[in-house]
């Protein structure tokens, strides 16, 4: 009996809109297809602002030195299975404001990014289309087990994690190699 209504249990992923650094153009894009024209919500999807209740994490703009810690503290606060979408050129490569000097360019060098959506801004057609295959792979890995982000492979831990303790040993790493490219200036 209960394996009957197992499969009408179906949970709505929801999201969490992060902006690391842009021109607010992605942004807008995105709040548009959360309104009646696109309605992302059709799919299930809510935006949320607590990343403890997130699934899916929208990012946008090129990653900023004091963005950064924020974005690796809020994907870190984020329950597992999870799924990062980058929106927008900025996002995905750094964009315009790449090699600035103020841009650590794209998300992936911090964070894994399972999709990709470009443009300048990104249209809504294209973020609603990336938004329902980022929803496809977090269905997926429900499913799977789930593997440590490449972001920890080098991060020491004994038995329990705090997340307080990885996050602070995260940024110091950070600012060690912050410290050493700018003496290479």
């Amino acid at each position: 009996m209960f394996g009957f209504f197992k499969r009408f249990r179906k949970k709505s992923p929801w999201i969490l809109h992060y902006n690391t650094g842009s021109c607010n153009g992605c942004d807008i894009e995105i709040l548009a297809c959360l309104g009646p024209k696109y309605d992302l919500e059709r799919f299930g999807i809510i935006n949320k602002g607590n990343p403890k209740q997130a699934d899916i994490l929208l990012v946008t703009g090129p990653v900023t030195k004091r963005a950064r810690a924020r974005l690796l503290r809020l994907y870190m606060q984020m329950p597992e299975p999870k799924v990062v979408v980058a929106v927008g050129a900025c996002a995905c490569t750094g964009g315009v404001f790449r090699h600035m000097y103020n841009v650590e360019n794209g998300v992936d060098r911090y964070i894994p990014v399972d999709v990709y959506i470009p443009g300048c801004a990104a249209r809504p057609e294209n973020i609603v289309e990336g938004v329902k295959k980022a929803v496809e792979i977090w269905e997926k890995k429900r499913k799977e087990k789930v593997e440590l982000p490449k972001v920890l492979e080098k991060v020491e831990a004994e038995g329990i994690v705090d997340r307080r303790k990885l996050i602070a040993q995260l940024e110091e790493r950070y600012a060690q190699k912050l410290t050493i490219e700018e003496e290479e200036l």
